[in-house]
């Protein structure tokens, strides 16, 4: 589930461990299907054990360790992963850490409930290559609008589904496509090619707004609990959450239609049909 804002707020929460020293990189204890580290354990932990952490970055839904010998750690939380510095929602999902000295932190977990996250240790160069590979379009908060519709207006896919393309745009997940495409008034299932120029400005502004304001609130906490910040506290924008996850409730924009529920992409899509029509 964790998106972009979601990733944000966990590196926001965990950029006090910068200047910090890696004692050790290790799995911890964990008797549930194991995440996949790479290199394997013991080699990472030979590569990074004694460098600095000089910085906490984001790559569209990661979380980027850049260490004074310019390699990275890259900890990808994917469906149920959380990256933190404070105590983990229990012990049993937890899955790595980073121990420390030299910063109010002495340790850095990731806890991953379903065991779908990754950690990898690249190189410089192999980091680079994987930015400008093509398997990741432009970051959702750095991208502009130009960018934006040229990269999608030929493609005759629903621009729900698009959205959710990290190759087109990084960092947007299901919940807040949408809650884009709701604050922009336009259906999910339209197609990109038919989109207007100024539906796609309306898109793209939206996307700036809700993903700034999510962050703002921290991140959305759904009915699971999965997602906490960095010490094992709710987010907040799960308050202010427009349509997600409000199938058959009245919609809190126009007042008049029921939220609807629909599956594209094998995903569910929550939107309004009075406030977006096709």
């Amino acid at each position: 589930m964790p998106e972009l804002p979601e990733v944000e707020t966990m590196r926001r929460g965990v950029m006090k461990i910068t200047g910090a020293t890696i004692e050790k990189a290790a799995r911890t204890p964990c008797l549930k299907k194991p995440i996949a580290i790479t290199p394997r354990i013991d080699h990472l932990n030979r590569r990074v054990s004694g460098q600095t952490i000089a910085s906490v970055d984001r790559l569209g839904k990661r979380v980027v360790l850049r260490l004074s010998s310019d390699d990275r750690i890259i900890l990808e939380p994917r469906m149920t992963g959380i990256v933190l510095i404070g105590q983990p929602p229990n012990e049993e999902h937890l899955r790595f850490e980073l121990q420390l000295r030299g910063s109010a932190a002495d340790r850095l977990l990731f806890w991953d409930r379903r065991g779908l996250g990754r950690v990898s240790l690249l190189s410089a160069t192999e980091y680079e290559n994987k930015i400008s590979d093509g398997s990741l379009g432009p970051d959702a908060l750095e991208v502009d609008s130009e960018q934006f519709r040229l990269r999608g207006k030929t493609s005759k896919r629903e621009i729900k589904v698009v959205l959710l393309d990290q190759k087109f745009v990084a960092g947007v997940g299901n919940l807040y496509a949408s809650e884009i495409l709701h604050l922009a008034g336009v259906d999910p299932r339209a197609r990109c090619h038919r989109l207007k120029i100024s539906q796609w400005d309306a898109i793209h502004a939206c996307m700036l707004t809700v993903l700034k304001t999510a962050i703002k609130y921290e991140g959305s906490t759904l009915s699971d609990g999965t997602y906490q910040k960095a010490l094992n506290d709710p987010g907040g924008y799960q308050n202010h959450h427009r349509v997600y996850d409000r199938e058959g409730k009245r919609c809190a924009t126009c007042r008049k239609a029921m939220i609807k529920r629909i599956v594209q992409a094998q995903r569910s899509t929550f939107f309004c049909r009075a406030c977006q029509q096709r």
